[in-house]
């Protein structure tokens, strides 16, 4: 005898819903829920100066910071220096973006690679990048070159654990079909490798355009005549923190801008994935 359930009774809206895989995923991030954290804590630091908790000897009000970035741009220091800046920052990621793709294929794609490459890699992921400053200035002075080559060395780094990483971790299942088809090894790295390894390489990139930020705070203040860092390392020497609170919101703001435009490239680029942010 088949026994069928009761069917409930009462208000609808009582009986409980099943719950779905969807409504438990997470939702996309939209721009609008990306600023909201740095929104707050402008918001602390607006109410902090306004009320006297924050001192302005240690932190500009930021009506004061405002004030500061007119007078920049009236006088032209912020435009010249910020592109001074920026020009370091992109072709040193570039550099890095290049050194980091090149060996993490040659490292991923061949055990003989592997064996050659990621020891030396992995020594550089011990060694700090600032620290190699020193010996960078002996090799290639105190120019341009060795501002270029310290971010490049900070960037190629993530680029290069993360592609490898994925790279080495293709789904075994696409392998054995690759093998199944007879793809050449050109059209398994072109039709295989390389989508499989796309997710590890845009998680590396996000990580490296933050680096790229930080390591040019510290390079643009070793005899630097231009850039953020050498206008706040003058703002230093004078007392004058609202200049130095400038340059920080600058670097803030290039840091979420590269972040920001790294993700929305992700989803375009990784649209055929399905994932649970999607």
């Amino acid at each position: 005898m088949t026994t069928v359930a009761p069917r409930p009774t009462g208000d609808p809206r009582l009986v409980p819903r099943p719950r779905t895989r969807r409504g438990l995923a997470p939702g996309r991030t939209t721009a609008r829920g990306l600023l909201l954290g740095p929104a707050l804590l402008v918001l602390i630091w607006v109410l902090g100066s306004a009320t006297g908790l924050i001192d302005p000897a240690t932190l500009s009000p930021p009506w004061t910071v405002v004030s500061t970035f007119g007078d920049l741009i009236a006088d032209g220091r912020l435009q010249s220096n910020l592109l001074s800046s920026v020009q370091r920052a992109a072709l040193g990621l570039l550099l890095g973006i290049v050194a980091g793709l090149a060996l993490a294929l040659l490292a991923g794609l061949s055990r003989a690679g592997e064996a050659v490459v990621d020891g030396p890699v992995q020594i550089k992921r011990a060694v700090p990048t600032l620290a190699l400053i020193p010996l960078m200035i002996v090799w290639f002075g105190i120019g341009e070159e060795m501002k270029v080559v310290v971010i490049a060395l900070s960037v190629f780094v993530p680029i290069y654990i993360n592609t490898h990483a994925a790279l080495r971790g293709v789904d075994a299942r696409w392998v054995e079909l690759a093998e199944s088809v007879e793809l050449s090894r050109t059209s398994f790295v072109r039709r295989v490798a390389v989508p499989g390894a796309l997710p590890g390489f845009f998680t590396g990139l996000r990580l490296a355009v933050t680096i790229a930020w930080t390591a040019l705070v510290v390079v643009e203040q070793v005899n630097a005549t231009s850039g953020i860092g050498y206008l706040m390392t003058q703002a230093r020497n004078y007392g004058q923190t609202e200049i130095i609170v400038a340059g920080l919101v600058v670097y803030a703001v290039l840091g979420l801008a590269g972040d920001t435009t790294v993700r929305a490239i992700e989803r375009r680029a990784l649209s055929w994935r399905r994932t649970l942010g999607s």
